[in-house]
C-alpha cells in the first residue's frame, strides 16, 4: 500500500497579530512544521501550538528560519554558515524544551522559505542545517526539498531525510520551486493542484512550469496553512488520496 504524509507549516501567529487556520488543518493533516520565532512566532504561540498538535495526533516538527520576523523568512539573507547552524539549534532546542513541557515528542525539523531554499542549493548552508539537526538529536527527520542538496547533507551526517513536494507550488525543470517573484509560482487551482499530487503518487511524475515532465522522490506533501482556502484544500487532498487507496500517515 502506498503511503505519504501531508505536512503544514503552523504556529505562525504572533502577538496580537493571527495567521492561519491552526486547529481546523490540524483535523487533515499528519505533521505540523511549528514555527520557532525567528521568522515567525512567539513563546506563547509555540506551546499553543504544540499542544493543539499533540491533541490531534500530528506528528511535531520545528520550523526555524532566518532572524527576519518583517520579511517572515523570505528574504534570502547572507550568513556564515557556522552562524546558521547555531541560529537552526537554537529554535530546535527552543521547540525541544516546549515539548518537553507538554509532554509530547520532536519528530522532525523542516527549514522554512529562503533558509529552505538557499540550502537546497548551497552544499555548505545544508550541511550547516544538517549538522544543527543532528547536534539536537540524531534520531530527528530532516525534511527538505525533494532531489536537493538537502538530502546529500543529511546522508553525510548520519539522518534520515524525507524528501518534500508542494501542493500548490509550481516547478521549474530542475526540480527546484518556481520563485514566489514570478508569474504562476502558486498554484491557485485547487483541482489541479489535487490532480498534479494524485498523478505523483500513481505515475511518480510531475510537470514542471515550462511543461517538462520531471519525477520527484516524495515522502511528504506541503500544504500552506495560511491561505484563505487553507482548510478546504487540505481536506480535499487528503479525501483525494483516501480515494486513491493512498494511506496518509506522519512520516
Amino acid at each position: 500500500m502506498k503511503t505519504i504524509d501531508i505536512n503544514s507549516d503552523l504556529g505562525e501567529s504572533f502577538g496580537a497579530y493571527s495567521m492561519g487556520n491552526d486547529a481546523q488543518v490540524l483535523q487533515h493533516v499528519t505533521s505540523a512544521n511549528i514555527a520557532c520565532g525567528f521568522h515567525a512566532s512567539d513563546p506563547l504561540t509555540m506551546v499553543k501550538a504544540v499542544r493543539m498538535a499533540k491533541e490531534a495526533g500530528a506528528a511535531i516538527g520545528a520550523h526555524p528560519g532566518y532572524p527576519d520576523l518583517v520579511g517572515f523568512g523570505r528574504r534570502e539573507m547572507k550568513i556564515a554558515p557556522e552562524e546558521v547552524r547555531a541560529l537552526v539549534l537554537y529554535q530546535i532546542g527552543a521547540l525541544q524544551a516546549v515539548c518537553r513541557a507538554e509532554g509530547a515528542a520532536l519528530h522532525h525539523v523542516k527549514p522554512h522559505g529562503a533558509l529552505y531554499n538557499m540550502a537546497a542549493k548551497d552544499g555548505k548552508l545544508a550541511l550547516a542545517v544538517a549538522d544543527a539537526v543532528a547536534g539536537a538529536d540524531e534520531g530527528l527527520i530532516l525534511v527538505g526539498l525533494s532531489g536537493s542538496l538537502m538530502a546529500d547533507a543529511a546522508k553525510a551526517k548520519g539522518l534520515r531525510f524525507a524528501a518534500e513536494v508542494f501542493a500548490d507550488r509550481a516547478y521549474e525543470d530542475d526540480g527546484s520551486l518556481v520563485s514566489r517573484s514570478k508569474p504562476g509560482a502558486m498554484i491557485e487551482d485547487e483541482d489541479l493542484a489535487i490532480a498534479r499530487m494524485v498523478r505523483l503518487m500513481r505515475e511518480g511524475t510531475l510537470e514542471s512550469v515550462s511543461g517538462r515532465i520531471i519525477s520527484p522522490a516524495v515522502d511528504t506533501v506541503c500544504v500552506h496553512g495560511d491561505g484563505p482556502k487553507a482548510l478546504a484544500f487540505a481536506a480535499r487532498l487528503r479525501e483525494a488520496f483516501t480515494a486513491e487507496g493512498i494511506f496518509v500517515r506522519p512520516l
